[in-house]
């Protein structure tokens, strides 16, 4: 069932108190604790697990994988409109699965030739790293798979994002914990190795979160984003029911070095109703500029609770 007339207003740090979001006419700056539900992305079968994420102009795009974690996965359509969020269909089979995503942790759009492209980081430590997958509508075909390297040696990246695409290649930021590295791909391969380098890490140390200093002790990295057209990168942390989001600002391909996160823009969310409350990923819709997110949601009952969010009173 959609869920968008329903509005979740979730205070950080005081239950039920919605706090301040961004000052009038400063798109982008503020501090965003609240959110609206787009859709649900219940449990299909032992595909319990939500995990990539990736936005598109009207659907997003979540990655749920199987519990016992053997690289077969469910891919969700979420509309930013009224229709019903859909399982897609795997077109090689006809099936609503597919094998060999590994953990699936995070996922980037790339359309090359007129064609949309997931490209799919699995996690592995052997055999692919990442998996690249054709669209349209609402099936999807593998198309190609590629080992990661750094150094000559297999590298599990955990978070992978666009950085720029061309007639003739495609440049990725790949992360690995809050070290962020860099790669490229001829536009049309489907196979070969992609050979990283590093590029930057990300600071969390002294983060400011609702302009105040925030412990992120315990909490556990996840995916990220890379708004190109902006070089604002994004950068999501949870422990327990808690959520946060770091902003990176000018961030570009030749960065390097230690990359500290905005003092002016912050986003958390402190959940009174779910007792796990982890923003997987996110990305920001080229139409309407907003941050929408996937998240892997639970209470102490009820583990089948995922979805898709976006932030309210945020534009990019």
């Amino acid at each position: 069932m959609r869920l968008t007339t329903r509005r979740l207003f979730v205070a950080a740090g005081i239950l039920g108190m919605v706090i301040a979001t961004a000052p009038p006419g400063q798109a982008g700056t503020g501090y965003f604790n609240t959110y609206q539900e787009e859709g649900a992305t219940p449990n299909v079968g032992e595909h319990t697990g939500a995990q990539g994420f990736a936005v598109g102009a009207d659907y997003n795009y979540s990655i749920k994988n199987r519990s016992r974690d053997d690289g077969s996965a469910v891919i969700y359509r979420v509309p930013n409109a009224t229709e019903v969020p859909q399982v897609m269909t795997n077109g090689a089979n006809n099936s609503k699965s597919i094998a060999g995503l590994g953990h699936a942790n995070d996922m980037t759009i790339a359309t090359i030739g007129g064609v949309n492209h997931f490209f799919i980081v699995t996690m592995s430590s052997t055999g692919y790293q990442v998996k690249k997958l054709s669209y349209s509508g609402n099936t999807y075909k593998e198309v190609g798979r590629f080992t990661v390297k750094e150094n000559g040696a297999t590298k599990a990246v955990s978070g992978i994002n666009r950085v720029l695409v061309t007639s003739t290649k495609i440049d990725f930021f790949f992360k690995s914990g809050s070290t962020v590295y860099k790669g490229s791909l001829p536009a049309t391969a489907n196979t070969g190795t992609i050979n990283i380098t590093k590029a930057f890490t990300l600071k969390t140390s002294g983060a400011l979160v609702g302009g105040k200093p925030i412990d992120l002790t315990g909490f556990v990295s996840q995916g990220f984003f890379y708004h190109e057209s902006k070089k604002v990168l994004y950068y999501p942390l949870t422990k327990a029911n808690v959520s946060v989001v770091l902003v990176y600002r000018n961030v570009t391909s030749t960065s390097t070095g230690v990359l500290a996160p905005s003092k002016d823009t912050s986003f958390r969310i402190t959940s009174a109703k779910y007792s796990k409350f982890e923003i997987e990923s996110l990305g920001i819709n080229s139409k309407d500029g907003k941050l929408y997110f996937n998240t892997n949601r639970s209470t102490s009952t009820n583990g089948n609770l995922d979805g898709v969010q976006v932030f309210e009173g945020y534009v990019a």
